[in-house]
């Protein structure tokens, strides 16, 4: 029988874990209650785990505080998304339960499990039953009674508290009637589900590689790429480079198939199928034409896209500055208040700009940045208080998590979930008014705004009592379905009238990448004859994911 587990035990236990969320994260992805294309929980749970488990990894003989201090601030760094945020919530408050003891027997592992229950729901600003905290408190509510009914036994006790969580899961969609229609459980809760059982196998002896690999993506060849492309014109501008984490059979006619693809759009074309996942680099002109093929096989992940041709313009400026041997010039002058954006587009991002954001990190959906990333941002922005608008209802934790973390300046977060959200909240920014003042009529104003989006479904379901098939077009509100069917046009254009009221003056149209001005021309003009005494705006967003975002205010 064994009573009590060091900090040997707890790492090989932590690094289990985090293996079998890896394994199973395009599993879990798939659990995404809406059928679009941006199912991530399980890459953003993943990626937050990894970040950890890298530290964790590279300690030889762990003592227990510090092996408690690697995995606290390696997965409060690396939190990407809600469900990112949330388990490294989880891992904050474990590790202060157990960080002051070399041994852990029950009694210290129940309190341990009831206080990172405890720190997740404080996390959250409305928690929901029915998601990874449901799931979290099932088990430590076991782990509780059995500590306190004086079980010792080790092997028993975290049998039965997968056991238990295993069953809280299973109720996940009777606490949430939208995981019920869809007929699946929580993402979330699944996620942690398989940290818990990849610790007990661990536990148990099973024979684990416990390395643990890169999962970042990397830059080098584009750094690569860029001393070449400093000599010569740029024919593609756009570095495009992915992992696609395969849901489909990808055999070599495909793959062919796939190359062909990329070679019609592009050059400098690298495809590398391993079982699972597709790596891919790309340089074209329309990145979004190349993810839109690339999720007809599977979630993406690793994602980074970058502008070649602004690269080059900035390696030749560095080369002349260089030369000339003169003094840099001094950095910008400090100012009151700064902004950070989140956002995918270069149209978006260059509305952003011109409304006066200082920075933009690129992600929204299936490219949620990190904590890590946001701070990085912050640490860039020379202001005495920055705003930081996410813009993404699945970066808002991330966001908070960062202005916790900050530490010599003022963050103030701006909870917009949507872009037209956030555009509308820097609009009404006033360099007059206070910082409280501000974050009070930006939180305001922006609840103003009704937002539709539409993309294509990945799989058959029904949600909102909807009957979708795979292929269909989506309009998405802010609470849900409110259209869908195979023609964009009359999607997008029932998806508005959903959003209409008599009290509406402006309708807001950003149109992605994977849509042509003539194709938006022929939606503003039908939308401007059936609310006449509506502006209708028009803008190039260039989205990835999104065809159409359509804001009404």
């Amino acid at each position: 029988m064994v009573k009590t587990i060091d900090a040997k035990m707890l790492s090989k236990m932590f690094l289990a874990g985090a293996k079998k969320l890896e394994e199973k994260k395009e599993w879990i992805n798939e659990l995404n209650v809406f059928p679009v294309p941006d199912g991530d929980t399980g890459t953003n749970m993943t990626l937050t785990i990894m970040s950890a488990a890298k530290e964790v990894s590279a300690m030889e003989k762990p003592d227990m505080t510090a092996l408690c201090k690697a995995v606290s601030s390696g997965s409060l760094r690396g939190a990407r998304g809600n469900s990112g945020v949330i388990l490294s919530q989880l891992f904050r408050g474990f590790t202060k339960g157990v960080r002051d003891y070399e041994k852990l027997d029950t009694k210290i592992l129940a309190g341990a499990f009831e206080k990172a229950v405890e720190t997740a729901y404080k996390a959250v600003m409305k928690p929901k039953e029915g998601t990874i905290l449901t799931v979290a408190k099932g088990g430590a509510q076991k782990a509780r009674e059995l500590a306190d009914n004086g079980e010792e036994d080790l092997t028993v006790y975290f049998e039965e508290i997968i056991k238990s969580a295993d069953e809280a899961l299973a109720r996940t969609p009777d606490l949430l009637p939208v995981l019920k229609q869809a007929g699946v459980v929580d993402s979330g809760g699944q996620g942690l589900m398989q940290v818990l059982k990849g610790a007990y196998e661990a536990f148990l002896g099973k024979e684990i590689d416990f390395n643990i690999p890169d999962i970042k993506s990397s830059s080098s060849v584009t750094s690569m790429n860029m001393d070449v492309q400093a000599q010569a014109d740029i024919k593609f501008g756009y570095c495009t480079e992915f992992i696609i984490m395969l849901s489909r059979n990808f055999n070599i006619k495909q793959e062919m198939d796939f190359k062909a693809y990329l070679e019609s759009i592009g050059d400098s074309i690298v495809v590398v199928a391993d079982d699972d996942v597709v790596k891919v680099h790309v340089h074209t002109n329309d990145p979004g034409m190349a993810i839109q093929k690339a999720l007809k096989y599977g979630a993406l992940s690793n994602m980074k896209i970058d502008n070649m041709r602004l690269e080059h313009q900035e390696k030749l400026f560095k080369m002349a500055e260089k030369q000339k041997e003169e003094v840099q010039p001094e950095a910008a002058p400090k100012k009151e208040a700064g902004f950070i954006a989140v956002s995918a587009g270069d149209g978006i991002e260059e509305i952003f700009k011109g409304l006066g954001v200082d920075y933009i990190i690129e992600g929204g959906q299936t490219m949620n940045p990190s904590t890590a990333d946001i701070l990085d941002a912050v640490e860039k922005v020379n202001a005495d208080t920055v705003y930081i608008l996410p813009n993404n209802k699945n970066i808002v934790l991330a966001a908070e998590q960062a202005a916790h973390m900050a530490e010599d300046k003022k963050i103030v977060v701006i909870p917009t979930k949507t872009v037209p959200q956030g555009i509308t909240a820097v609009i009404n920014y006033v360099p007059e008014l206070s910082v409280q003042e501000n974050t009070d009529t930006m939180i305001e104003e922006m609840k103003t705004v009704r937002t539709g989006q539409v993309t294509y479904a990945v799989r058959d379901t029904v949600i909102d009592d909807k009957e979708i098939k795979q292929g269909d077009y989506m309009g998405i509100g802010d609470s849900g379905i409110l259209s869908n069917g195979a023609d964009m046009l009359e999607v997008t254009f029932r998806m508005i009238e959903d959003m209409m009221d008599d009290e509406k003056e402006l309708i807001s149209i950003y149109y992605g990448s994977e849509v042509s001005e003539e194709t938006a021309d022929e939606l503003r003009e039908k939308v401007e004859a059936r609310y006449p005494k509506c502006d209708v705006e028009l803008q190039y967003g260039g989205q990835p994911i999104y065809y159409y975002i359509v804001s009404a205010e």
